[in-house]
């Protein structure tokens, strides 16, 4: 039996609420420098409270952190609250205990027309899903109600296992599985997303989530100044999307919170040193980029849709998934200077 010390640490603070719970999770796995913990949870699903526009009221993340390791994400600082580095996110995965039972309870919490999105900070498919199933349970427990509006994002092609529990789900309920995409580069999505599914695997599962019937398409985000956003690579990816089958297709622009600039800026001084000193001068002092950017690059987008095919039925409901990243500061900037991003900065990623 552990003893307890006669005088307190003084040097370490008291842990409390998140932190507390991260501390006393049991490690149940470790493999290639990822270590794998219980997390306690009181809530699974969880009410969206935030200054920008988004168009999902719950959000359900089956896990805390990802393994996907992706440079660009901007969900690292919900490991902050655990008292944990922004790299922990991608090394310390925490497993969501009693999801379904948690689920069963919450969901008369949720009234008619409101949008749960599933894996809005985590990827409800990554590494970890395919031995402890917390996503599939939760699938099996929607599987049981209806009437619900449901988006379900990830970069894996592992959904493909449970199409027919999908199938099941989508019965009685509004269902919308959103891939998300960066570019068909696959040399460059091994950089930018080091342990995510290649990019043909994740088309492949597209085409196989629609020929089941469970509608599917494409979030290109986030397209990366510089890196992925020259016409010809979007235009790549929406030509694979369209042969895939893909419903819809948007894109939305990196906004770079603190914790990932803190990871991918570094990363951008190894494998793009020729856009640092751009990307400091335009996120210096904010995390959006001026709705301009934006506005032409879903022009463009527009214009490749239309041009190979994609129509985006449903692109009401897979929006709900993953909303524009606009400065809800800028927002009604009518006078926002129409910019060419970085001048003389054109190396392909191809």
């Amino acid at each position: 039996m552990s003893t307890l010390p006669l005088l307190p640490d003084s040097d370490k603070p008291r842990l409390i609420g998140i932190a507390r719970l991260a501390a006393q999770g049991e490690s149940i796995r470790e493999g290639h420098n990822i270590e794998y913990f219980t997390l306690p949870t009181r809530s699974l699903l969880n009410r969206v409270v935030s200054n920008r526009s988004l168009p999902f009221v719950w959000a359900i993340n089956p896990y805390r952190g990802c393994e996907f390791a992706c440079k660009y994400c901007y969900a690292r600082y919900t490991h902050e609250f655990m008292e944990m580095t922004d790299l922990d996110f991608e090394r310390k995965i925490y497993v969501k205990q009693h999801a379904a039972n948690l689920l069963r309870q919450e969901l008369r919490k949720v009234k008619t027309g409101e949008e749960i999105a599933i894996g809005t900070a985590t990827d409800p498919y990554q590494p970890a899903e395919r031995r402890y199933e917390i996503t599939r349970a939760i699938l099996e427990e929607f599987a049981r109600h209806r009437g619900f509006e449901i988006g379900i994002v990830t970069k894996s092609n592992l959904i493909v296992r449970d199409v027919e529990l999908l199938r099941q789900v989508s019965e009685h309920n509004q269902l919308f599985v959103n891939i998300t995409l960066t570019t068909v580069n696959t040399e460059l999505a091994r950089i930018l997303e080091p342990r995510a599914p290649r990019p043909d695997l994740r088309l492949e599962a597209i085409r196989q989530l629609n020929l089941a019937g469970i509608a599917s398409g494409v979030i290109c985000a986030p397209v990366l100044p510089g890196i992925t956003d020259a016409p010809r690579d979007l235009e790549a990816l929406v030509e694979a999307a369209a042969q895939a089958d893909a419903k819809y297709i948007f894109a939305n622009p990196l906004f770079l919170k603190p914790c990932s600039a803190s990871i991918f800026l570094p990363f951008l001084e190894q494998e793009f040193p020729h856009l640092v000193a751009s990307y400091r001068e335009r996120y210096e002092s904010r995390a959006f980029l001026p709705p301009a950017y934006g506005k032409r690059l879903s022009q463009l987008v527009k214009t490749l849709r239309a041009k190979h095919g994609i129509y985006n039925r449903y692109e009401r409901y897979a929006r709900r998934a993953h909303p524009d990243p606009l400065d809800p500061n800028d927002a009604n900037d009518a006078n926002a200077e129409q910019m060419t991003l970085f001048p003389g900065a054109a190396k392909s990623a191809a």
